[in-house]
This record gives structure tokens, sequence and C-alpha cells, in this order.
């Protein structure tokens, strides 16, 4: 019997599931699939928290599929030796997946492709983690945006309520396959459960997100990232929402996508400047330094209340992220790609484009990044978004000990250092 297979992998939802929608076949029942891509999982703990939270969210999937008697196969492995095995298993018609745009993913379905198309296997995949995607918002010129006004200009003036229409349909509608192997076990996979844990999202926020967003001591995020990022909700769903409740929320959707489609068109800047005029900037990159950062023993209570929500929880308020990053690159004057690393490990919500992006942003190296001679007096950050130190008090309660750390650096001297530095460097 003939098969198709849909290949979850950022999109770990039964609705509003492009590949879900477009593999529904009456002649041909659909497996449902995940592989634990031993080129990823390798390099993480084994008691990685997003790991973790992939597979919690298959079992429900897993659970919900076990309605229609079918079930998620998980396999664990090299993708292209998975499918090797899968042909051998399965008389397979297609096989759908969703797009992913980071420079791994396309170079691995590229060849998981070519390997289908040598054995007859059609495949075919789809745009479902954005609105606009690659080359769907360009200039007049069809060059991509490197400023993002223009960019959300041109997103809204694309954007139709089609472009968000939200795909329906009922279990039985997809005709699953009938399976009777068992869910695999987390020891199956070589996974240990975590004690950080993603939280559910919430949007009750949304209507005043502009007026709260700045405040880390409110709660007043969505924690919606690590959904996104894994495609735990449809972001249509999240678009459609936004619309007619908040220009601002919407506009960190678009922050989104415009991060994702500056990655698809320059790739190079996972690890390069953006900027190559920045090439030069003479980093300190001192080792014991970045360590009290990492650890949150700065001196700086908002940087090291940061730090610490970071470590313990695998989420950090977007407002700190930005203290804590220009902190770290003016401050310290310690490259961004080695924060960006120790973010992409400890964030629950870390996403390659947004990540680099940001860091890049805060360094002054990236496209549209802040000037660089603009750089944060975390003081002055207090006063303004943590008046009554409320966030510290949660997340560094011993910054009014005597034990507490003095400075790692004077501001005045840190900043007028990080001017020289890139003065000397654009010189």
């Amino acid at each position: 019997m003939k098969i198709n297979i849909v290949w979850l992998r950022r999109d770990l939802r039964l609705e509003d599931n492009t590949a879900i929608y477009n593999a529904i076949n009456p002649d041909f029942p659909t497996l449902l699939l995940f592989i634990f891509d031993s080129q990823i999982i390798d390099d993480l703990e084994r008691d990685d928290p997003r790991v973790n939270f992939i597979y919690d969210e298959l079992e429900k999937i897993n659970t919900e599929i076990k309605k229609a008697d079918s079930g998620v196969l998980l396999q664990k492995g090299k993708p292209n030796e998975i499918f090797e095995k899968l042909n051998a298993d399965y008389d397979i018609n297609k096989v759908f997946w969703n797009h992913d745009y980071e420079p791994y993913a396309i170079n691995r379905d590229q060849e998981i492709t070519t390997f289908l198309e040598k054995h007859g296997i059609a495949s075919e995949s789809f745009k479902d983690q954005v609105i606009f995607e690659g080359n769907d918002v360009l200039k007049d010129d069809g060059k991509p945006y490197t400023v993002f006004s223009p960019f959300k200009r041109k997103w809204l003036k694309k954007f139709t309520r089609q472009h968000s229409q939200e795909l329906t349909y009922s279990l039985e509608e997809l005709n699953l396959l009938k399976t009777d192997f068992e869910f695999s076990l987390k020891d199956d996979i070589g996974i240990q459960p975590s004690e950080i844990k993603v939280l559910p999202y919430h949007l009750d926020i949304v209507e005043d997100y502009e007026n709260i967003r700045d405040k880390p001591s409110i709660n007043g995020t969505s924690l919606l990232s690590p959904h996104l990022r894994f495609g735990t909700v449809s972001v249509r769903k999240i678009v459609n929402y936004a619309l007619d409740r908040s220009e601002t929320f919407l506009s960190e959707l678009i922050w989104r996508e415009f991060f994702m489609q500056i990655l698809y068109h320059f790739p190079n800047t996972v690890s390069s400047n953006f900027k190559p005029k920045y090439d030069t900037v003479k980093w300190r990159n001192n080792e014991a330094e970045f360590e009290k950062w990492c650890k949150g023993e700065t001196g700086y209570p908002i940087v090291d209340a940061g730090m610490k929500e970071l470590n313990t929880t695998g989420y950090m308020h977007n407002r700190v992220r930005m203290i804590v990053a220009s902190f770290l690159c003016k401050h310290l004057l310690i490259d961004w790609r080695w924060g960006e690393a120790y973010f992409a490990k400890k964030l629950l919500d870390f996403e390659l484009s947004s990540n680099v992006g940001n860091w890049q942003w805060a360094a002054s190296t990236g496209c549209d990044a802040v000037p660089y001679f603009r750089i944060f007096n975390p003081t002055s950050q207090v006063k303004k978004f943590d008046p009554k130190m409320d966030y510290i008090r949660k997340w560094c309660p011993e910054f009014q000990s005597l034990t507490y750390p003095q400075p790692i650096v004077e501001h005045s001297y840190a900043r007028e250092r990080a001017l020289d530095t890139y003065k000397t460097a654009l010189s």
C-alpha cells in the first residue's frame, strides 16, 4: 500500500498545518514522521529543555491521533539515513514538509529532495511558519530590504486576509495511516528530563502590549516565542489575533519575518558582520569577564538579574536582552558572536535569524542596527524600566548584600573605551 509521509519539523501541531493539509488524500493514508536529527541534538545536553519540549508536543499529537488508530513515528539519526530506511520499510508515494529557512535546513532539505527524486518519490514543501518568506517582500528594484521600516510598510501593503487564512480539517479527514508501533520513550532517543519548562503562551496582554512590553517586572509578555519557534501554534492564527488588537504586537511578528528574510538572503551573517566596515573592531574578548557576564556576576544588578533569569528559566525579557547584549559588546568589548552562542545554548525561544539579527543590532554590526555610539547606561535603564527594582529583587536579590560584587567596569570609562574602539575601527 502506498502512503504519504508528512515530515514534521518546526510545525508541531495537527491544526492549521499546511503540509498536513496538502497531504490529505483518500487514496494514500498519511504517516506523521519526526526525526531527532543526530547532527543537531548530539551537540546539545541530554536534558536540553527544548528537546524535551519537542518530545512532549509530539507526544500530545500522538495521543490525539491514537483516536484514529495512528501514531507519530519518531526516529533518531541523520535524515538521509532515516529516509533510506523508510524507503525500505514503506511504499512511499510522496513526502510533504514545511519550509525551514536556516542554512543547515536548506541544505538538508535539498539533500532529501535529491534522494527522493533518485528513488522516484515525489516531494513537496510549503510556506507555513511565516506570512511572507524569502522573496515575497522585496524592494521595487527586486533587492531584499535591509531596513525594517520600509520592509514593514511593504509587508502591510502586500498583506490581505487571504494570507492569514487558517486551514481547517477534521481528524477523520486526514486519512492517517493505521499503525501498531509504540511511541518511542525519551530513554530510547537519549533524552533526559529537564527542570526547565516551556510555559504556555497567553494573549490576554496583546491589547495593552504597547504600554507594558518594556517593563520586565510586569507579566507583560505573551511567552509566545518558543511556540512560534517550534510551531505549536500557527503564525496565521496569531497574526489574525493581533490585526485588530495591537499594531505594536503585529510589528513584533513582522520583525521576526524581517530577520528571517535577512538570514535567507545573507546567510553569511550567521558568523560574519552584516556591515564589513566593523570587521576591524578590536574585541577584548576577556574570558574571565565573559564568564562573569554568563553567571550574572558583573556588579550591575539589571545585567545580573537578566542573566540569572536566563540561566534559571530559559527566558529573558526583551528589554533586558537589549541591555545585557549591549553591555557585553560595548562595556566589555566582547565579540557579539560569543553572546549569540551563549543565548543559542540557553534560550528556549532560540531562533537563529532573530538571535543573530538582534545580537548584530546590539553590537552595531548588523542591518538597521543601533548606532555604535548608542551605549546603554545600565543604571539609567533601571531607573526607566525597573524603577522599583522589582525585577532585580526577583532575580538578583543579593544586589544589596555586602558580598555583591563591585561593577566589573565603570560605566563612563567603558563608554569612552567603546567609542574609541569603534572610531578607530572605522577610521
